[in-house]
């Protein structure tokens, strides 16, 4: 295999582990929790590990805020300089979408902070949503 099938390889298990991981995570925080020591005892009569979170803790992410978007012919791009104005899809005060791998994640509003933007979040998609979201 070439070095870019290796990496697409390398991003694609990345990101079914992380998955995999908030399918878990969903699944755990909607049943009751058993006592701790039940818990144990199952796994290890089961030869199963505790869930060890660390393992995708340093996956890396590709994290991006969309405005909106808009379709334009080429000729139109082409003409844009400086000054040109883009109208977008969305209206002025909708929430941006915070996308994490290109799947939204979260919607959110514009915000300054320390004289740079950020993005105040005002819905977070579930994880039982965003595993949904892959299939």
């Amino acid at each position: 295999m070439s070095e870019d099938e290796n990496e697409d390889m390398d991003t694609f298990d990345a990101e079914k582990e992380m998955m995999e991981a908030l399918a878990q995570e969903a699944s755990v925080k909607s049943e009751s929790p058993p006592p701790a020591s039940a818990s144990i005892a199952v796994a290890e009569a089961n030869g199963l590990q505790e869930p060890n979170i660390d393992r995708i803790l340093d996956i890396p992410l590709q994290i991006s805020a969309q405005l909106g978007h808009t379709r334009m012919l080429i000729k139109d791009l082409l003409q844009l300089g400086p000054g040109s104005i883009v109208e977008l899809d969305k209206l002025a005060g909708e929430p941006l979408e915070v996308l994490v791998n290109d799947r939204l994640v979260a919607r959110g509003e514009v915000v300054m902070v320390n004289e740079k933007f950020g993005i105040r979040l005002t819905d977070v998609i579930s994880p039982t949503e965003r595993v949904n979201n892959l299939r």
